[in-house]
């Protein structure tokens, strides 16, 4: 099942965000989280991911502004997004990347539609 983003908007620079991304999971299965961001002709880049022990990464530009985190009860993924500026402005997308053993888990990775977040000067 794909994933599904909320959680954007606008807001002004320096201002705060969180985005949401809520997606189920097979219990059987491992999962790495991510997301990304795209602006009009650039390519899609990496902002965060969180793996199956908690382990997370950030991009450069995210590292101390964003806060990636996991509620695996409610299967939901959150980027706490603080001290926003022009340049965050994006289309955002989850990613959910499954493996596994068995056929159920087999490899495959899930995006969701993604959502706009506008930052203003």
């Amino acid at each position: 099942v794909q994933p599904a983003e909320s959680g954007g908007g606008s807001v002004q620079a320096g201002g705060s965000l969180r985005l949401t991304c809520t997606a189920s999971k097979n219990a059987n299965c491992q999962y790495d989280m991510r997301w990304y961001r795209q602006v009009p002709g650039k390519e899609r880049e990496f902002v965060a991911s969180i793996g199956i022990d908690g382990r997370t990464k950030y991009a450069n530009f995210a590292e101390g502004r964003f806060t990636i985190s996991e509620d695996n009860a409610n299967n939901a993924m959150y980027l706490q997004m603080n001290s926003l500026n022009p340049e965050d402005t994006a289309t955002y997308y989850c990613k959910k990347v499954r493996w596994g053993l068995g056929d159920s888990c087999r490899r495959h990775n899930y995006w969701g539609q993604g959502i706009q977040v506008t930052v203003s000067a």
